[in-house]
């Protein structure tokens, strides 16, 4: 009976993420069979154990690196669709169903990317909390308490990397730490809310992140300049900055700090913006993988294993590869634009290419525009980028306590020369508005399809503002206008569904029909 309500559970539930239970595709149900992840092992006492031995922690933690590498959907691809497709930097790609509601503001709870994004986070935090809450049980005297304190530091930053993620998506989350006992007969009523938690508002999800971070800085590996595929310290660091960046913990002083430390530990600008991006002189690799602006990245092998090249547009290595539809997160005439007024060039030619297609969504087929910073087989994933935490703290300096306009315009000047633009003029960088609006441009420019806009917009509440008064003549038509409650994307449905304690955000569908009601005509 004990397995019968386990299974049935763990199966109906977020795919097993309070338990432990992982999957590796959406279409494996991980409770069809047992195994030690889902019933753990047993000691001479009777004790459950999920490790035995250092090296099966060392196991779980090279899996924890695996999802980072190969789980492309969330961690890359749907975070650009949502970061570049519902903003102002991109269309949606496609007229699928899945596109284009982040493309014409129609998102509801119902969408399959949401649902799968809300379960393989999960699924990321119960292999997170599989490593946190088992490695001091592990009875293995050759595993020191430091080693076990640097993994658990690791998963703690890795744990805090996608709580980061989803509170920004969706607010207020579940906010799980613990892994759930097996339900029986006689413990459900002490258990059933560990599988079905209610919601922590999103102040408290962030106080639990800047808690993981400041644990995971003391004991986490070094920044290790040959190897960014780390979470290292430096990663502990760059995430602090951010979320002290975000409105419910903002203290512009320690995003100042934490960036400050990263140019201690020897981050840096490449010389060339195109270096990051560009193939090596036999045309085999990336010219620099790791680069000292690299601060978190997935690699891959040059033979191939990274897909999302073909998903968005051109593979460098075969230009015609998987070109025969349509693809995601194409860049709009509004950046294209902007990037003409600025004269932007080399960020333009890294970021956008143009070729002739066999189909006519956006742009005519004879000159279609792709995105293209991500660089198929031959590429790495950058997950963090020391220019985005360099902005940052520009944008401290512009909007913190202790104002600072000519740092802040010597940060932006930073960057616009390394892309080859002139420094800000003096009537810039003398008048806070038109600062401000240079650096909204520059982020924009800088980090166009690496997933940033719509939660530049969203930190700063622009999204209304840029959002209801954008004029792009080639975007789909908005259904709904963006409003206050924009902010945050619709729980999916599915979620709601298995745990009547979650609610839903008021953005939502429910929301949208309201106003269609009230405004007929819109």
């Amino acid at each position: 009976m004990k397995h019968c309500i386990n299974k049935y559970i763990l199966g109906s539930l977020l795919f097993g993420a309070m338990t432990g239970v992982t999957s590796c595709n959406l279409d494996y149900n991980p409770v069809d069979t047992y195994s030690d992840i889902t019933e753990g092992v047993q000691t001479n006492t009777g004790e459950k154990l999920e490790f035995q031995t250092k090296a099966d922690v060392e196991s779980a933690l090279t899996a924890i690196y695996e999802l980072m590498k190969n789980r492309m959907e969330h961690w890359y691809l749907d975070l650009l669709l949502i970061g570049d497709s519902h903003s102002d930097n991109a269309y949606g790609g496609t007229t699928d169903s899945q596109a284009m509601p982040f493309e014409n503001n129609s998102i509801e709870g119902s969408s399959p990317i949401l649902e799968r994004d809300w379960n393989r986070y999960l699924e990321d935090v119960a292999q997170a909390n599989r490593i946190i809450c088992n490695i001091d049980k592990v009875p293995d005297d050759t595993f020191t308490e430091t080693q076990r304190k640097t993994i658990t530091a690791q998963a703690k930053i890795f744990r805090a990397l996608i709580w980061f993620d989803m509170v920004r998506l969706w607010g207020n989350i579940p906010l799980i730490t613990s892994i759930a006992p097996d339900i029986t007969a006689e413990n459900i009523d002490d258990i059933y809310d560990q599988y079905f938690p209610a919601q922590a508002d999103a102040a408290t999800v962030y106080k639990q992140i800047e808690t993981d971070l400041i644990e995971a800085l003391q004991y986490a590996p070094d920044n290790d300049p040959t190897d960014k595929t780390k979470f290292s310290k430096s990663v502990a660091k760059a995430m602090l900055a951010k979320i002290y960046a975000e409105k419910p913990l903002r203290d512009y002083s320690q995003v100042i700090k934490y960036c400050d430390l990263l140019e201690q530990d020897g981050f840096d600008l490449v010389e060339d913006f195109s270096d990051l991006w560009t193939l090596n002189d036999s045309g085999t690799d990336l010219k620099i993988r790791n680069t000292k602006e690299s601060i978190l990245e997935a690699n891959f092998p040059s033979t191939g294993g990274n897909w999302c090249a073909w998903m968005f547009g051109r593979d460098l290595l075969n230009y015609d590869y998987s070109f025969t539809w349509a693809k995601w997160v194409t860049p709009s005439r509004d950046l294209i634009n902007l990037f003409n007024r600025e004269n932007d060039t080399k960020r333009l030619n890294e970021s956008v290419v143009y070729y002739e297609c066999d189909w006519s969504i956006y742009y005519p087929s004879n000159h279609y525009a792709f995105m293209y910073k991500c660089r198929a087989g031959v590429s790495s994933i950058i997950k963090l980028r020391y220019a985005d935490l360099l902005l940052l703290k520009a944008e401290a300096y512009l909007w913190g306590a202790e104002q600072n306009l000519s740092a802040a315009a010597d940060i932006i000047d930073k960057i616009r020369q390394r892309a080859g633009l002139q420094v800000l003029s003096s009537s810039v960088r003398n008048n806070e508005s038109a600062l401000k609006t240079a650096y909204l441009n520059e982020r924009r420019m800088e980090l166009a399809f690496e997933g940033q806009r719509w939660f530049d917009l969203c930190r700063l509440d622009k999204v209304e503002e840029v959002m209801n008064n954008l004029q792009d003549e080639g975007r789909n038509s908005r259904v709904n206008p963006f409003t206050a409650n924009s902010y945050l994307l619709a729980i999916p449905q599915t979620a709601l569904d298995q745990n009547e304690k979650l609610k839903q955000n008021p953005g939502s569908s429910a929301a949208s029909d309201v106003y269609k009601r009230q405004n007929p005509g819109y």
